[in-house]
């Protein structure tokens, strides 16, 4: 088990030191195949901070692109997450029945019971086939993918091609506010980011391995098996979770780099949770303690590009 603890290293890293750190934990906890929880915290933290300096370290590309990057990948994976289990139901031909995500007709698909009015494809189709394009450096092909979520969310009702899924129901939600299709920032930013980096030299981008969706195959398998559907506690609160640890960890990296790359994403996503609370502020207080936690996780994004300046600043003076 405490081989896990070394995955948020850097692979360099692991080989070098990485039987000297299990050697250690072996000595300071014998017997037990998982240490106290403060020690988990500290090899967890040194390891994103070990990772992010790599990354750093790496010149092959401009910092600004690397956060256009990231910030592509972090609004693919917010649009992603409330259609995992239509996506995954849609694959494996499988009825959800009452479980469907806020449809008018219960799975809304050929082999689906009950109404005869279907949609050819899931909405959620979209953000996936833009994660995993991006994952792999393509961002033309991701481009075409946002700019379809965006056709999807301007068009009017009625259209049966993706369904009325985030048009006539309650598509997404997460810290502060509900988002949905409709809500044209979050796909706009994201086909802009798209653009960008499909005009500035692809081959420079980092190439992700195809074992990152992974995690993704996983949630679809929960969302789908247990039809967890995007208005459940159990999805809001898991939601919730994630986020909040995305914006931690994109604070301890920007903190021991002094690098802004990570400010990009933070950025983004604070536009499109202040645009959808400025919008629905009626949603947003129904769950007023993921507010206060937004809240304060975004403030501190001033403080840090100035505290990450001045790290830089004393860097180039040493």
């Amino acid at each position: 088990m405490n081989r896990l603890l070394l995955a948020p290293y850097p692979e360099p890293y692991r080989s070098r030191q990485g039987e000297e750190v299990l050697a250690c934990l072996s000595e300071a906890y014998p017997g037990r195949s998982w240490p106290p929880p403060r020690e988990v915290a500290a090899l967890v933290r040194a390891g994103v901070q070990a990772r992010a300096r790599a990354v750093v370290d790496d010149t092959a590309r401009p910092w600004w692109l690397d956060g256009i990057h990231l910030t592509a990948l972090a609004l693919a994976a917010l649009a992603l997450v409330p259609y995992l289990q239509d996506v995954w139901h849609w694959a494996l031909h499988i009825d959800p029945g009452q479980h469907a995500i806020a449809f008018r007709f219960a799975g809304w698909y050929p082999w689906a019971e009950g109404p005869t009015q279907v949609r050819l494809l899931p909405y959620g189709l979209l953000p996936l086939g833009c994660l995993i394009a991006l994952l792999r450096g393509r961002p033309g092909f991701a481009l075409p993918a946002a700019a379809a979520m965006m056709w999807a969310g301007a068009t009017s009702h009625g259209r049966t091609f993706f369904g009325d899924e985030g048009k006539a129901g309650l598509g997404y939600y997460g810290l502060g506010a509900p988002i949905t299709a409709r809500d044209l920032v979050l796909s706009g930013t994201l086909c802009a980011a798209c653009a960008v980096l499909a005009l500035c030299r692809p081959s420079r981008l980092r190439r992700r391995s195809y074992r990152w969706l992974a995690p993704v195959m996983l949630a679809m398998f929960v969302a789908g098996g247990l039809h967890i559907i995007s208005v459940s506690p159990t999805f809001q609160r898991g939601l919730f979770v994630l986020e909040v640890a995305a914006l931690i960890a994109a604070w301890v990296a920007t903190a021991a780099t002094g690098d802004y790359r990570w400010l990009i994403p933070v950025a983004a996503f604070a536009i499109v949770r202040t645009q959808a609370i400025v919008v629905r502020p009626d949603a947003f207080m129904q769950s007023f303690p993921d507010l206060v936690v937004l809240i304060l996780l975004i403030a501190p994004l001033p403080a840090l590009a100035i505290a990450a300046q001045r790290r830089q600043g004393r860097a180039l003076a040493e």
